[in-house]
């Protein structure tokens, strides 16, 4: 198995093309053609980390976090990303990481989350936008079911719980192909005119390099006329955050208590829970201040994130509790989720869970 093997593997479970545009997401030190010896899941890449991927036997270490993450200028090791990049190219070492496209998976770090605190009824918090695509092409009138069946397998078609969606309206095409032109119908110089099918379909946007091979390979023209376009449609699994019920209402103050243990934080910040009970849930791992509006608009009881500012914690106006539970301990499983993902794909290759703890903040 190479790592490309592995890359490939992630993909299917979040695309990296929904990571968010500021990130830095994918194969961050090595070569894809490199044969993998075993595979290291981390939360984060450090260099006590790196020196774990190498007692294991581990030349690919996938982290949640990516270890660079604006550009580099230098790289002579003055800094603990310099450490690390060096570490890894002198060890062979690739490292690949996933980060927000994993948040904005329906079954990444969110539903995480939602899986450790029980929620039932599970939505996206905040639908990213922009990830739904329409392809519209126009084909002979007895090749248009051999161009759809081909769009179909690649993922065309696909809305909620249906595939093999499109829309058809039949029609005339016409055309004259020069003295270069190669028709597989009519003759050059000659103006032609066929009954033709126009078939639109939707796709994610991932998927439209795949699409676009399948509408090559399976369409009979020389020359094929299509046009792509995004839609403003909402995708009910692409997004951040998630919110969800919890199975029967709880006292707010037992809420937070049980928050704490099961997500092993050793400090729950929070606001004015007095006479409170929570039903409501709703999730977002790591830096989530910006979605309080989002959790609040969406009815959520309480909002479990991290990194809150002083002045953020206000924007609860008593009729959401915001818990600030640290950004580690919001993300602290995703590693287990990778594992489990990747020991599903790989059931007899070696993905080792790091045990190195890289949470940088520490409490009395």
């Amino acid at each position: 198995m190479i790592i490309q093997d592995v890359i490939n593997a992630l993909e299917e479970l979040a695309p990296l093309s929904y990571a968010e545009d500021f990130d830095n997401v994918g194969l961050l030190v090595g070569e894809k053609k490199t044969k993998v010896s075993g595979i290291l899941v981390t939360l984060d890449t450090l260099e006590n980390v790196v020196d774990e991927a190498i007692e294991k036997n581990c030349n690919l270490i996938v982290s949640f976090h990516p270890i660079v993450f604006s550009g580099i200028k230098k790289i002579n090791g003055k800094n603990y990303v310099e450490r690390v990049v060096i570490k890894a190219i002198q060890h062979n070492i690739a490292i690949f990481a996933i980060h927000t496209a994993l948040d904005n998976c329906f079954t990444g770090v969110n539903n995480k989350i939602c899986d450790m605190l029980k929620l039932n009824n599970r939505k996206v918090l905040i639908h990213q936008k922009n990830t739904i695509k329409k392809l519209i092409t126009f084909v002979p009138k007895n090749d248009a079911e051999k161009v759809r069946e081909a769009l179909f397998n690649e993922g065309a078609g696909s809305i909620g719980n249906y595939t093999n969606c499109s829309f058809n309206i039949n029609g005339t095409g016409t055309f004259n192909g020069n003295e270069n032109a190669n028709p597989v119908i009519g003759r050059k110089g000659e103006t032609h005119f066929e009954e033709e099918i126009q078939i639109g379909v939707t796709f994610l946007k991932h998927k439209e390099p795949n699409i676009l091979k399948a509408l090559q390979k399976s369409h009979p023209y020389e020359e094929i006329a299509y046009e792509i376009t995004t839609l403003e449609n909402q995708n009910q699994h692409i997004g951040i955050g998630m919110i969800g019920d919890l199975e029967e209402p709880i006292p707010a103050l037992d809420f937070l208590k049980e928050l704490k243990t099961i997500m092993k934080t050793d400090c729950v910040r929070y606001t004015n829970c007095s006479g409170k009970t929570i039903q409501k849930v709703a999730v977002l791992g790591g830096s989530g201040s910006f979605a309080i509006e989002n959790a609040k608009n969406a009815g959520a009881d309480v909002f479990v994130t991290a990194d809150v500012k002083y002045h953020q914690f206000y924007q609860s106006e008593n009729k959401m509790i915001i818990a600030d539970i640290g950004h580690y301990e919001t993300e602290q499983f995703t590693k287990n989720l990778l594992v489990e993902y990747l020991t599903k794909k790989f059931p007899n290759f070696a993905v080792v869970l790091s045990v190195c703890n890289t949470n940088p903040i520490k409490y009395l």
